[in-house]
């Protein structure tokens, strides 16, 4: 089970860094991916990494903005957010997928509980 950490509130033009780790097993054999969700809107996906290369896509809203990274000596992905927007704000949900079967964050299997991100001056 994934679980994020690192939300908070941040003015507009901010930063903030959202991690996710697990416990019990190993994140770089997995395909990872950062989901939002606003208020009244759908979840929508914001970046995915892969297992294999490591090879990283965004939505078009945060591209540029948005970087994700793995640290595979602390078994963590990161999400740094730069140039906040308010559209930006939500829960963002770190979720998994063995990365042998999959390199694209399509289908999901583990999900992690959900980071608040509020962008508001």
């Amino acid at each position: 089970q994934p679980v994020e950490s690192g939300g908070g509130l941040a003015p507009p033009g901010g930063s903030l860094r959202l991690s996710c780790t697990a416990s019990g097993f190993t994140l770089s054999l997995y395909t990872i991916g950062w989901f939002r969700q606003a208020p009244g809107k759908e979840r929508e996906g914001v970046s995915c990494i892969s297992s294999i290369g490591a090879i990283t896509n965004y939505a078009d809203s945060v591209k540029g903005r948005f970087t994700i990274s793995r640290d595979y000596a602390e078994n963590k992905v990161y999400l740094q957010m730069t140039s906040l927007k308010p559209e930006d704000t939500g829960a963002y949900y770190c979720a998994a997928i063995d990365g042998r079967y999959a390199s694209s964050c399509s289908r999901m299997d583990y999900w992690g509980q959900g980071t608040q991100v509020t962008v508001s001056s």
